[in-house]
């Protein structure tokens, strides 16, 4: 599986980090930027871009991450197909619905929140829980594309 990458400065060290662990865990990793830390850039230049190469390799997923990850996952989401959620600390629960329940395919981490340790395990979990398939959370995710596709 192909997971994608993209942080602004917020983010950089501990995206730097994760990619190196996925690597290590046997991911094929793409970096969607920033490749340098710099202080002024903006996460919408990067995030954008990896939203839209998880939106076009059906199957991917994508790891974002800012201050709080709340932006990132708002530009990630104006991307056609992008289910992106938040985790930036609490309840590793809510990492794991978001696959099973929402089909999450991007997860936004707060790194000014959470450690490297919990991010690790928060990066795991997410990219191991499967989607459960129910047709409910198949019609609600059905819903969300037909929007999508009208507007």
């Amino acid at each position: 599986m192909k997971i994608y990458f993209a942080s602004d400065h917020a983010g950089f060290e501990l995206k730097e980090k994760l990619k190196e662990f996925l690597k290590g865990e046997g991911y094929d990793i793409e970096g969607c930027g920033d490749f340098v830390y710099d202080e002024q850039d903006d996460y919408p230049d990067f995030i954008l871009k990896a939203a839209q190469a998880v939106a076009k390799d059906k199957g991917s997923k994508g790891i974002i991450l800012g201050g709080s990850g709340q932006g990132e996952a708002i530009a990630a989401n104006k991307v056609n197909g992008i289910r992106a959620v938040v985790y930036y600390g609490g309840s590793e629960d809510i990492v794991r619905l978001s696959r099973e329940h929402n089909n999450a395919n991007i997860l936004s981490l707060g790194a000014r929140f959470l450690s490297e340790e919990e991010a690790k395990r928060a990066v795991l979990l997410w990219l191991k829980t499967p989607f459960s398939e129910e047709e409910r959370h198949k019609r609600r995710i059905q819903k969300i594309s037909e929007f999508e596709s009208n507007r």
